[in-house]
């Protein structure tokens, strides 16, 4: 079993742990995104594209396949244990499972070789830690996603108690219009509930069972609220079988509900909008032209040493990391002081990704020592691509020079 190579695999590229700042920058990005859309169109991060609403949705539809509807779920619970009990709960938890299985071999295949990982799973071969995040993850999907539900949302989730501060009277938010639909009661169908005082809303509380939250939206925005529409397409089947317009629940802004013109373009909207453009194409920038090699430079323990000739040498240790994704030939230099001579290898073959040790010495006239600690530079420089090079500083010991 080969051990962990530790690198990160996205989308082709590979990155490794000094590599780290881009991630760094990347999930600001990220924050300064979700502001933005925040500030725009409300949570349609929450509704549409967080894993814990996605995966819920997903758990959901295998309830729904296994046990039925809302109405026969209950009264499957209510009903005594028998054998079709038995397997519509174990075809549901084991399709829960499964998922979260799937979910923890994607998120570890971002980091080591998916292929070779799913193979090594299911044979015995793959590394301890590959085995406990693979577990954790289908674990906390099958908990998160199955049991606790809208109590990740209501209770645990960070981003529902600031969101407020970032919704104004022009943002979008999934809101019902009491203009309309009040005052609520249940009529028949194609009798005039006008004359009896009634609005659009026929009370059928669908928007309430279907919200995944359990929150009722009649009752105003609220911070339960994930805006992921689902009332909205329960209230428009409901009014296209009574033969009324459509969107008593709908997206909106306060705005609007209150007969204002929403305004798109406000100060704090193009403030998050400039800034995101500007690290974009920053961050764009700083992954186009990272160095696809590093170079570290380890000095031996022996301060210096005087050689048959008589000259000064300091031996050093440069680890070569070979970041690109083929083999690579670099040139190895050194600079910094006048007659200093390089005693080792000149170029060297890296395979890709492979981190490579070059000991090498350099040694001087003493003579042309000017101090006891000197700067110096080392450079490699690719044969094949010269735009991939890197330089690493260091220092060259001697004696007190007099």
């Amino acid at each position: 079993m080969e051990p962990p190579e530790r690198k990160f695999y996205i989308f082709g590229a590979t990155f490794w742990p000094q590599d780290f700042v881009l991630l760094s920058w990347l999930l600001i990005i990220c924050a300064f995104g979700l502001f933005f859309i925040t500030v725009f169109a409300g949570r349609v991060w929450c509704g549409y594209t967080c894993p814990q609403s996605v995966w819920t949705w997903i758990f959901m539809w295998c309830e729904k396949v296994t046990e039925g509807d809302r109405n026969q779920r209950m009264k499957l619970d209510k009903t005594p244990m028998s054998g079709a009990k038995l397997m519509r709960k174990s075809a549901k938890h084991s399709l829960w499972l499964l998922i979260g299985f799937v979910t923890g071999v994607t998120f570890v295949g971002y980091f080591t070789p998916i292929r070779e990982l799913v193979i090594d799973l299911f044979t015995g071969n793959a590394d301890g830690w590959a085995y406990f995040w693979v577990g954790f993850f289908t674990l906390a999907t099958y908990g998160n996603a199955g049991w606790l539900r809208e109590q990740v949302c209501i209770y645990m989730c960070p981003y529902a108690r600031f969101q407020s501060v970032m919704f104004d009277k022009d943002t979008l938010i999934v809101s019902y219009d009491p203009r309309r639909g009040e005052s609520r009661g249940p009529r028949k169908k194609n009798v005039d509930y006008k004359a009896q005082g009634l609005g659009d809303c026929i009370d059928c509380t669908m928007c309430v069972q279907v919200c995944p939250t359990g929150i009722d939206i009649r009752d105003g925005l609220q911070v339960e609220c994930i805006g992921c529409a689902a009332c909205i397409d329960a209230c428009d089947s409901i009014m296209e079988k009574m033969n009324y317009p459509k969107g008593l629940i709908s997206y909106t802004t306060e705005h609007n509900l209150n007969g204002q013109q929403t305004k798109l373009m406000r100060p704090r909207l193009i403030g998050y909008a400039a800034a995101l453009v500007a690290m974009i194409g920053l961050f764009g920038y700083a992954v186009a032209a990272r160095s696809l090699v590093e170079l570290d430079v380890i000095k031996d323990r022996v301060l210096y040493r005087e050689n048959e000739q008589g000259r000064i040498e300091n031996v050093y240790t440069l680890k070569i990391m070979n970041k690109a994704q083929k083999d690579q030939v670099f040139t190895i230099e050194a600079e910094g002081l006048d007659g200093l001579v390089y005693e080792g290898k000149t170029q060297v073959k890296t395979e890709a990704g492979e981190v490579l040790s070059v000991p090498v010495e350099l040694s001087i006239d003493p003579e042309n020592l000017p101090s006891s600690t000197n700067n110096i530079l080392f450079r490699v420089r690719s044969v094949d691509d010269t735009s991939i090079t890197t330089d690493a500083d260091s220092r060259f010991i001697g004696p007190s020079v007099r």
